[in-house]
Order: C-alpha cells, then sequence, then structure tokens
C-alpha cells in the first residue's frame, strides 16, 4: 500500500475510499495521468489485482477518484486506457465460401461518427470479417479525423479522379480501425476540409459525388475487384449508377452492389448539372424508371435524388430493420420506386458492436459488471450522478440519489427523434421525481437554441441535465448508469440506443415503431410474456408517453425485485451482429458472380 500511495503524486485532493479487509484508506486525487509500464491507465480507476479479495464489488472495487462538476476536466474527458478491438471477441463461425467485400461510406465509427450509420458499417465489418471474409472500407479521409487513432496509416496509392471537366490529384492512404482495413480517400481540393464530418465550408453533395467516383477509380486503377461493393446512405447512392453505366463498360467486371438505407428520410437531392460534375450525362436520369425525384415529376425534372437512382441501379437494396421495410411500402414519398424494385428490397435487423459495446470490459466505465453481476451498474450510476452534480458529494452517504429512477436519452436533436415528446418527458420525470439525462446535438439552429434554453433552466440546480453536444466516452457511462433508456422517435428505421441500452442493463422505453418495434416487447403484453423486455407506447401525443413513463416508474418503484430481473435478462438478449451477418453474407451469395 505504501507503494500505492508514493506512485499517487497528486494536485489536489478528495477523499475516496479503497475497501480492503475492512480498512478504509485515505488517498489523494489524481488528476494527472497515470502511467504503468508505458502504458496509459485510465485515471478514473487502477486495479489492486494484486492485494484485492475476491468477493463482492466492493471488495472487488478499484480505486474510485469519485468525479465533481466542479472538476476542471469533466469526467469523460480524462484519458483512457488505450485498447484496440479485435475481431477475436467475436463467435467463432467461419464461412467456407469466402468473399471480398468493399463497404462504401460516409462514416465510420469510432473515428469518423455522426450517429448510427458509423456504428453499423463498423459493426457489420468486424462481424463478416471474423467469419473469415475479406473486408474492406473506403472513407473520405476528413480532416478532422485524429490520425493517431488509425493503426499502420501510410500513403499506398497515388492517382487522379474526375471532377468538373478537371482530374483532381488524390491521395489513397491504408489504415487499420477496428481491426478492419481502411483505404482513406484524401483529394487534393478542398472537399473534406473541415473540423467535423458535415457541414465543412465546401458543397457536400458534389464531394461525395466526387468521393464515389473516386472509389471506383481506385479500383480500376489498383485492379481490385471485390464481390461485393456494399453502399450506404444518400452519400454514395451515385456509385451504382457510376459502376453501371461507366465502369463496368471500362475494366470493372465482377462486383455487385448492395445499397442499405438507414434512413430514408436523407434523400440526395441533386440536379441534372451537379450530376454532370461526375462525369454522367445527368439528363439521362430524369425519368421515372431511373433518378427523377418522385416528388417533383411533371413540373421539375431537373430535380433528381440520389438515393433513388441507386435503388434503382443497385443489384440488391436492404434497409435496416422488417418493420421499417413495411412502412417504406405503404407509405413515404419512395413508395412507387419500391414497390417496383421489391423484388430486391429486404429489411434485415442491424445488431451492435457486443465487443465495443460490452459492460464487462468497457474501458470507459469506472467499473466493470455483467448480466451475472450487476452490482457495479450501481457504482456506474452513482459515478455520473456525482459527476453531473446528481447527487452529494458525501462519498459516505450515496445511497438515496442510487435510489432515484435515471432516464438517460442520447439521441440527434432532431424533428425524427421527438423533440416535443422529449422536451415533455424533462417535466415528466421532474413530476415523477426521477432524473433525466439528455446528451445529444442539433443541427437546426432553432431547435438548438430551445434545448439551449432548457439547459439553462435545468442544469444548475434540478434533477435534470441537457448537455448539447457528442461524446462516444460520455455515452458508454450514461448508457451504464441509466435505469432506463428514452426512445420516443416518431419513426426509427432501426434505432441502435434501445439495443445499446438493453446491453448496459437500461431497460428501454420506446415508441412502437420501426426497428423499435423490433427489439422491444412490452412488459405489460402478457400474450407473449417471454418477450417482454421494455416499455411500449404507440401514438405521438404527450399522453402516450405518459403512460409509459407511469407504468415504469411504478415497476422500478414497486417491484425492485422484478425489475432486477429485467435488469439481467435485458442484458443476455443478443443483438450482436451474429445472426444479422450471416443474413447479409446469404444476400451477397444470392447476388455475386460465381
Amino acid at each position: 500500500m505504501e507503494a500505492l500511495r508514493s506512485s499517487l503524486n497528486c494536485n489536489h485532493t478528495r477523499k475516496i475510499r479503497v475497501v480492503h479487509d475492512n480498512t478504509k484508506l485515505k488517498l489523494k486525487k489524481k488528476s494527472c495521468l497515470f502511467l504503468s509500464n508505458s502504458k496509459r491507465i485510465s485515471p478514473l480507476r487502477f486495479c489492486l489485482d494484486s492485494v484485492k479479495p475476491k468477493g463482492s464489488v466492493d471488495q472487488e472495487s478499484e480505486i474510485l477518484v469519485w468525479p465533481s462538476p466542479k472538476d476542471k476536466i469533466p469526467f469523460w474527458k480524462r484519458d483512457f486506457p488505450l485498447s484496440h478491438v479485435r475481431a477475436e471477441g467475436l463467435p467463432n463461425i467461419k464461412d467456407t465460401d469466402l468473399l471480398h467485400i468493399v463497404h462504401i461510406t460516409a462514416e465510420l465509427a469510432p473515428i469518423a461518427k455522426v450517429g448510427g450509420l458509423g456504428d453499423v458499417v463498423t459493426g457489420l465489418g468486424r462481424a463478416c470479417l471474423s467469419r473469415g471474409h475479406k473486408v474492406d472500407i473506403m472513407l473520405p479521409f476528413y480532416e478532422c479525423i485524429h490520425k493517431h487513432n488509425i493503426n499502420e496509416l501510410e500513403l499506398v496509392t497515388t492517382y487522379a479522379s474526375y471532377h468538373d471537366g478537371n482530374w483532381v490529384p488524390t491521395n489513397a492512404y491504408h489504415g487499420v480501425v477496428s481491426g478492419i482495413e481502411v483505404i482513406f480517400i484524401e483529394p487534393s481540393n478542398h472537399f473534406f476540409k473541415g473540423e467535423s464530418v458535415y457541414g465543412g465550408s465546401y458543397n457536400e453533395l458534389e464531394a461525395y459525388l466526387f468521393f464515389s467516383r473516386a472509389c471506383l477509380e481506385w479500383m480500376q486503377i489498383t485492379g481490385k475487384e471485390p464481390d461485393i461493393i456494399h453502399v450506404h446512405e444518400w452519400q454514395t447512392s451515385v456509385l451504382p449508377l457510376l459502376y453501371w453505366d461507366m465502369y463496368h463498360y471500362l475494366s470493372l467486371q465482377k462486383p455487385r452492389i448492395v445499397l442499405t438505407i438507414h434512413n430514408m428520410e436523407h434523400y440526395g437531392e441533386c440536379s441534372q448539372e451537379q450530376l454532370n460534375k461526375c462525369g454522367l450525362d445527368g439528363s439521362l436520369y430524369g425519368t421515372l424508371d431511373k433518378a427523377v425525384d418522385d416528388r417533383t415529376i411533371g413540373h421539375n425534372p431537373e430535380r433528381l435524388s440520389l438515393l433513388k437512382g441507386g435503388i434503382v441501379y443497385s443489384n440488391a437494396v436492404v434497409t435496416v430493420s422488417p418493420t421499417y421495410l413495411t412502412e417504406t411500402l405503404c407509405s413515404g414519398w419512395l413508395t412507387r420506386t419500391l414497390m417496383q424494385n421489391r423484388d430486391k428490397y429486404i429489411g434485415i435487423l442491424n445488431g451492435i458492436d457486443t465487443t465495443i459495446w460490452n459492460p464487462a470490459t468497457d474501458a470507459f466505465l469506472p467499473i466493470n459488471y455483467d448480466a451475472l453481476k450487476v452490482g457495479g451498474k450501481k457504482i456506474c450510476k452513482q459515478f455520473v450522478q456525482k459527476g453531473l452534480g446528481l447527487a452529494s458529494e458525501d462519498t459516505e452517504n450515496n445511497n438515496a440519489a442510487v435510489r432515484i429512477p435515471l432516464i438517460v436519452c442520447i439521441t440527434r436533436l432532431v424533428a425524427q427523434k421527438g423533440l416535443h415528446l422529449i422536451r415533455h418527458a424533462i417535466k415528466l420525470v421532474e413530476q415523477l421525481g426521477g432524473q433525466m439525462i439528455i446528451l445529444g446535438k442539433a443541427s437546426n439552429t432553432q431547435v438548438e437554441r430551445e434545448f439551449e434554453d432548457l439547459a439553462n433552466l435545468h442544469n444548475k440546480d434540478s434533477n435534470i441535465r441537457i448537455l448539447l453536444m457528442y461524446s462516444e466516452e460520455l455515452s458508454h457511462m450514461l448508457y451504464a448508469a441509466a435505469d432506463m433508456v428514452l426512445v420516443p422517435s416518431i419513426y426509427e428505421p432501426c434505432g441502435l440506443a434501445q439495443m445499446i441500452g438493453m446491453r448496459y442493463g437500461a431497460v428501454p422505453v420506446v415508441r412502437k415503431t420501426g426497428g423499435l418495434a423490433d427489439t422491444v416487447f412490452d412488459i405489460d403484453d402478457h400474450s407473449q410474456p417471454e418477450m417482454a423486455n421494455g416499455f411500449v407506447f404507440e401514438g405521438i401525443d404527450e399522453e402516450s408517453l405518459d403512460g409509459a413513463l407511469h407504468r415504469a416508474f411504478s415497476y422500478y418503484q414497486e417491484k425492485p425485485n422484478d425489475w432486477n430481473r429485467t435488469v439481467q435478462n435485458v442484458m443476455k438478449i443478443d443483438n450482436s451482429w451474429n445472426n444479422t451477418a450471416g443474413k447479409y453474407i446469404d444476400l451477397y451469395n444470392s447476388i455475386r458472380v460465381k
């Protein structure tokens, strides 16, 4: 223990406890980086592996430095262990008929993540890789990407790709992210410059038109011909057009194209003149059977939809849940196009990467836990409550705050996510005596101002915290701290928050739509008790949400034993990519060139 004391060279103090043989040891808080064998260790914790007795959470707990809202560095911004995610964490399922799959994407977790798209590409890619397939990802080399998060980064190709009458010098870098090989495309012009993935000073549509062609151009000059080119969302939906109307006639013969639509709301509006800039004749695509925007038929043939074009030209089209597929076939501006291409349109429910999202090994948590030993979840809750000022800083008297139900909502603050229901939930949770944490960013300035006003109102003395930002580290901590995760979306193609929340023992409260309807089943639905795992409401009105939250709070407060069993049960649900990846492999094999 003396060696342990001397290793803590501290700047300021806060009393903490180490429980060891029933002895309390007063230590100072470490605010600087703690080094052990030249590896970076989280200053939130370090293990007494050589001296700690085995047993209860207290006995096995690490030296825990309780955070405070007064800390100069917020607890989610401290240094964490540098953990490298490896495919060994996935089940040992090996396919025999192996494929080469290339994903073309605008996002990739964790280095270029804005929403669920980045998680899906990484999770699906790793799952297919673990089954023995060759997987590459092609991504714009955004200026905001931190290069130190890329392993084995090196320049592999310098070439030129076409844009608006010019051939633009372009670099292709190779690196490894989360165990997957990635090709980063870096043009020499102003595309993909800026401090964030989206919202740079360049024209995003033109940048992604360039990127899509640059990916095919790179395959052509390097002779790479994968079995499957898998494109995602509107940003890369022009690639099927470029492939079948240009590069298939030049040199690329083998690849077949899969398009995944993650959100039908984003359609890639494009004029014929803009499409010309990637080398296609835009006037050829303003027809009903190609890419004309269905909303403008008869009065604006100049207006095209890249997403529609991608649907028409891809060999297979996937959306991210069976229920969302049904919803999009019944209503929406692309219904006619989807019905005409129904034979190649399928719904495959997304999974989550259960190696990255694993409370038993998560490096961002102050203490780890699993479905068999959930006691650590209470510590995680208390940790977040103290760090955000939702509990007393007196660590000797902390049970009162832990008993208060804590709801977490991690979301983009956009209309799709049910903004009026989120605002209503803030009021209701306070009335019910609970606590609520919202983590998210708004892209609309009016929405941003509204939530800034709410944050200014609530973030000091109430039981509400509204954090208008995105933090990968904090999101992990919040899922671990939450008793409930709220997903009140007006529509939700799949949704990952409810699945990640369950993985961490947070019981979901969701609206019945899209992938939420495919993954969450109401506790009070006695027709299928074996599937019950959350609280579901159907309407888009506040009263519908009221009913679900009232039921959730009553269950939490009045049936603690049943609640704890539910927590353990939801943590055991397999929402991993295991089954989902197999369905994608079957799809790839159905269209590949043998």
